[in-house]
């Protein structure tokens, strides 16, 4: 084992040259990043996990029923053995000719089938004030991680000039403000990486998985090398916008519309603006430019800079989506009230699925009745990440 670690952290690949890891030890005048204090943020990730169990709990839950939003999940299925043992067992998406075939053997028509397959698909979705709940967790976690950044960066140099990021590096003492903020950081990515199987199944669940595991593997080896300067600004940058997305779907939880639209549309503008023009131009140009010029080039700089690059794509996927939501928006906003989260979905973390699923026409309680059968959705959706007069959930 001391043989891998001592081939997987190697000086030549990890450090500029002629810098060791030896020149990296704590001393009575400096404290330097340890890769050993990475351990720190597995048990606080398991604490923060509890916190959020306990907030969402005694904090959210009251919070949501204060403010009246819906505790019912989505309409249960009428029982049905055959059908159940189809859902689970076979497909919960039947084709055309499964559909004819089971139409045949309990003598319902198709479009009951389809309907109660749907009613049973929404049926494991979760209910708004969960959704809630999960909102107000991530909503208040990133206010208060990006207030502290804000007030610890606005006091260093390299935020007003990133040139300052590289003086004296790797020689940079590590501030326990910073080290404080970059453990924090860790261990909340690592609670998502482990929480997001039991979370909200999202559309984009592989990709935000890829984006946590590129966080925390920036986050990870930025610290052990002492590329905290940076990592610190790219941190704060990336909290700015979440904060304003889970405003957005409380707002809409809670039906209020116009707020929730407002909130959408901010958000829409500072994940654009942070993510497509100030990350390019503040920390790609910093780590690709800045930082070559200071030291020269080796080996970590370029898988940093490939990771880096990484994200702006999936800020380059995500962005599509939101300026895609927003044109729909816009042009059904031509035609009737100006509502854009009646028609955009938060594609990029919280979509569950697709509106087409929600089944907002009341079921007969005939199955063989072919009137009430439209299996369309109506103004009352629940699904997607804003629907109709509720938002169902990222990053």
């Amino acid at each position: 084992m001391a043989g891998i670690l001592a081939w997987f952290w190697n000086e030549r690949f990890w450090l500029p040259h002629n810098v060791t890891w030896a020149d990296l030890k704590n001393t009575e005048e400096a404290s330097f990043p340890q890769a050993e204090d990475l351990y720190l943020a597995f048990p606080l990730a398991f604490c923060i996990f509890m916190i959020r169990l306990v907030f969402e709990r005694f904090i959210a839950k009251p919070c949501a029923l204060g403010l009246k939003v819906q505790a019912n999940g989505p309409q249960k299925a009428q029982p049905n053995a055959i059908l159940e043992k189809v859902f689970t067992a076979i497909t919960k998406h039947p084709d055309e000719k499964r559909l004819e075939g089971l139409s045949k053997q309990l003598d319902w028509d198709v479009r009951s089938i389809q309907r109660w397959f749907r009613q049973r698909r929404n049926q494991e979705k979760p209910s708004t004030l969960t959704k809630f709940c999960e909102s107000m967790w991530r909503f208040t976690f990133y206010l208060y991680i990006f207030t502290y950044g804000v007030r610890f960066l606005k006091k260093t140099p390299w935020l007003w000039n990133t040139r300052q990021c590289w003086n004296g590096y790797p020689y940079q003492p590590l501030m326990p403000d910073l080290h404080y903020y970059y453990i924090v950081e860790l261990s909340f990515y690592w609670s998502l990486m482990f929480s997001q199987f039991t979370d909200i199944k999202r559309k984009d669940f592989s990709i935000m998985f890829t984006h946590h595991i590129v966080t925390v593997i920036l986050i990870s080896f930025s610290y052990v090398t002492n590329l905290t300067r940076v990592g610190a600004l790219t941190l704060c940058l990336h909290d700015s916008a979440d904060i304003l997305l889970e405003a957005a779907k409380m707002a809409n939880y809670c039906k209020c519309q116009k707020l929730s639209d407002l909130l959408f549309l901010m958000f829409a503008i500072v994940f654009i603006i942070s993510r497509l023009g100030i990350y390019p131009l503040w920390i790609l140009n910093t780590m690709l430019f800045e930082l070559y010029e200071a030291l020269g080039n080796f080996p970590a700089l370029w898988f940093f800079n490939t990771l880096l690059i990484v994200l702006q794509v999936l800020h380059c996927f995500w962005s599509y989506l939101i300026i895609k939501a927003a044109y729909k928006a816009i042009s059904r906003g031509k035609a009737g009230k100006w509502n854009p989260l009646h028609v955009a979905k938060d594609d990029r973390s919280d979509v569950e699925s697709s509106s087409d699923e929600d089944d907002s026409v009341p079921r007969s309680n005939n199955p063989h009745n072919t009137t009430t059968t439209n299996g369309t959705s109506g103004a009352n959706g629940t699904n997607g990440y804003l629907t109709g007069s509720t938002c169902s959930e990222d990053h």
